[in-house]
């Protein structure tokens, strides 16, 4: 029986000794110093973000330790995040393409209770999002870790009173600033305007200069509306019925060192204002003006595409266009395959679109039903989403806006 039991015993000490060398020694990140703790952590998925203050009280002050965000900054790029809007604006809704999952943020608390109007997410940059109030005001907010700050307002005059476009300026590289930047007034005398974060101030008007001769069909201020039968019988505005959040939507990209701001007047036609320059321009028109479809401006892998649905033939075409300068002319970089393009025909569809890094994010939706669409440009893949469903329910998306989710940004 001792025989036995030192047999036994043996037994189990080899098998221990193997599991142990087949393991290897325990690894525990509490090991490690504060710096490095952080810049381990300044790695991960930013969903992670949210599960930070659960884990223990040392994980919990690195959420919102200083160099924990410095080290979030070095990270080059994070995966983009789809920030949804509906018609209810009463949740924070996300696609987050790293997991590819939609997340739920519940963030409402953060946003200023006293305003009886809900803020409509209208443009986002870096980490940062900005909402504009029922009062013209705007608010910035860090989806991420709930931060939000209402700008001061600014009081627009006259003819400026016209709001065409807004972008906001947020750069990884500076974290705690950010620009606001307004295109207002009637063609021919647009003007840009600023908010500069670092002095909390409203810059005065800058006017631009129009570029390039004066086009007999420009209608940037859209006062001019031309109404036309379509094939189907029904009566069709020239001017552009957009959803609330996408009203003023623009692409800032930076071309040569200088910032440019591209945006859709209310007649469909892209304009292009730079700043640097005090100029803008108006880019020749896609389709003829009684051509029925719908459009819209994005900026992937650093350029101003352009993502137009139309009909033709019996069938429908998405495609993704690009402006040639040395041809001066739009060309195609990218179409739909037609098995899924066909299916948005005789549906009167309305795009609006977003891209950020090399995706674009396409929701298509009418009166009866909402799709969402994501583009790969870098290896041509289109892909639909599956719905969202909340308490049982599958939300509809009209719109959504990108962004990259970055915890270091601040307002």
């Amino acid at each position: 029986m001792e025989q036995n039991m030192d047999l036994l015993a043996g037994t189990g000490r080899k098998r221990k000794a193997k599991e142990e060398a087949h393991t290897g020694p325990a690894f525990f990140l509490d090991e490690l110093n504060q710096d490095l703790l952080e810049r381990v952590l300044s790695w991960l998925p930013a969903s992670s973000f949210f599960r930070l203050s659960s884990v223990c009280k040392r994980w919990r002050s690195v959420a919102t330790s200083e160099t924990f965000h410095i080290a979030c900054s070095q990270i080059p790029r994070r995966e983009p995040w789809f920030l949804m809007v509906d018609h209810d604006l009463d949740q924070f809704i996300v696609f987050d393409t790293s997991e590819r999952n939609w997340k739920s943020l519940n963030h409402q608390t953060h946003i200023p209770q006293s305003h009886s109007c809900k803020p409509i997410p209208v443009a986002a940059s870096g980490g940062l999002v900005c909402y504009r109030m029922d009062s013209g005001n705007f608010l910035v907010f860090n989806l991420l870790t709930g931060s939000c700050r209402e700008l001061p307002p600014g009081s627009l005059d006259g003819e400026s009173q016209t709001l065409h476009a807004i972008a906001i300026d947020s750069s990884p590289t500076y974290p705690s600033s950010f620009k606001i930047i307004l295109v207002l007034g009637k063609s021919p005398n647009l003007a840009f305007r600023i908010f500069d974060s670092t002095r909390s101030t409203w810059e005065d008007e800058v006017m631009l200069i129009q570029k390039g001769e004066s086009s007999s069909e420009s209608h940037i201020a859209g006062d001019e509306i031309i109404y036309f039968l379509s094939k189907a019988g029904d009566v069709v505005a020239t001017n552009m019925q957009r959803s609330a959040s996408k009203q003023y939507s623009s692409v800032l990209i930076t071309e040569n060192g200088e910032q440019v701001i591209y945006f859709l007047s209310e007649s469909g036609t892209v304009v292009a204002c730079n700043l640097a320059q005090k100029t803008f321009f108006e880019y020749p028109r896609f389709l003829p003006i009684y051509f029925e479809y719908s459009i819209d401006v994005v900026e992937c892998k650093g350029e101003m595409l352009v993502v137009v649905l139309s009909e033709f033939l019996e069938t429908a075409s998405l495609r993704v266009w690009k402006f040639s300068k040395e041809s001066q002319s739009w060309q195609q970089v990218a179409a739909m395959p037609p098995s899924m393009s066909h299916e948005f025909y005789g549906q009167k569809m309305d795009i609006n679109c977003t891209g950020c890094q090399e995706m674009i994010f396409i929701c298509a939706s009418s009166s009866e039903c909402s799709r969402h669409i994501m583009f790969n440009m870098a290896v041509d893949e289109w892909v639909e989403l599956p719905k969202c469903y909340v308490a049982g329910k599958a939300k509809e998306f009209t719109a959504a806006i990108s962004f990259e989710p970055r915890p270091e940004a601040t307002v």
